[in-house]
């Protein structure tokens, strides 16, 4: 993914090194590998875990003392939150739905305080909808590469996908989605609770996709490798595969982000039609979901 020369945003509250007095309690490859990935993704009001890096050190305007490579993440990251904020101001302008008031980038390290509770990176990138938030601890990233293989060259546009799902749980919230499932999912059981939760996140996927779309339409920066890597971290984050991964088999009454066909269907559906009229996850049927 070409992003060489974009803006970097305006809209990101750097506050990495700063502490809460509260430590991240989970530590270690083998947890990550059971709790942090099937916390990817997990978008909302807040969910479930992360940790590390090294290199040489850099000193951020607020003091803290950052890696080469965690630098160059976070420019990555003020590109792409800036791509989101001029692509869905213009959808909003096509579609006749109003301004676009776009959420803020926080980046963090370890665990910082939201307008939804304390959180932490064993969460890993969240959207919080009291503050119109997103956060994000760059290490996050680190973690994909590691556990899920999202590396080299094409896995800008992987990582972007993270941020471009944060960001679909603010568009949910904008278009009043996001409450009212919230307020259902309150009202009844788990097992349907996490049926809410699902046709949220794939939206939240689908709304990635919208924006991958206009992003390559109107920039041409995203090649035929660079979907594919996307489309495979979609499958790779789907329920299904990270349960069968961590324990062996998999519960779809737990789900509560979607298979890996139907994570990587709404993902794709979005980058295919642009269409925000096809954000349609709560009209679907459970079999054609």
């Amino acid at each position: 993914m070409r992003l060489e020369g974009r803006r970097e945003s305006e809209n990101v509250e750097d506050r990495r090194g700063m502490s809460t007095g509260t430590k991240v309690g989970m530590g270690g490859i083998g947890g990550l590998i059971i709790a942090g990935l099937i916390a990817l993704l997990m978008g909302g009001d807040i969910g479930d875990v992360i940790q590390q890096v090294g290199g040489s050190a850099i000193q951020t305007e607020n003091g803290h003392v950052a890696t080469a490579e965690e630098e160059e993440l976070a420019v990555f990251a003020s590109q792409v939150i800036a791509s989101t904020e001029d692509i869905w101001a213009q959808i909003f302008k096509e579609y006749g739905i109003g301004q676009y008031p776009p959420p803020k980038l926080v980046l963090y390290t370890g665990a910082t305080r939201t307008a939804c509770g304390q959180g932490q990176a064993a969460m890993g990138p969240f959207y919080c909808s009291g503050d119109q938030k997103v956060y994000l601890d760059l290490a996050f990233f680190q973690t994909m590469d590691r556990q899920l293989g999202v590396q080299g060259d094409n896995s800008s546009l992987a990582k972007a996908y993270v941020i471009a799902h944060e960001v679909g749980h603010h568009i949910e919230y904008l278009m009043g989605t996001l409450d009212q499932a919230h307020q259902r999912m309150q009202a009844t059981n788990q097992t349907n609770a996490n049926k809410y939760s699902v046709r949220l996140e794939l939206m939240a996927d689908f709304y990635a996709g919208v924006w991958a779309h206009y992003e390559n339409r109107y920039f041409n920066s995203i090649s035929d490798r660079d979907l594919m890597e996307a489309i495979d971290c979609a499958q790779k984050i789907g329920d299904d595969y990270l349960q069968k991964r961590a324990q062996g088999y998999a519960q779809p009454e737990s789900f509560t982000h979607g298979t890996s066909a139907q994570r990587m269907k709404w993902f794709k559906l979005g980058y295919q039609t642009g269409d925000v009229r096809r954000a349609t996850t709560f009209q679907e049927s459970d079999a054609t979901l």
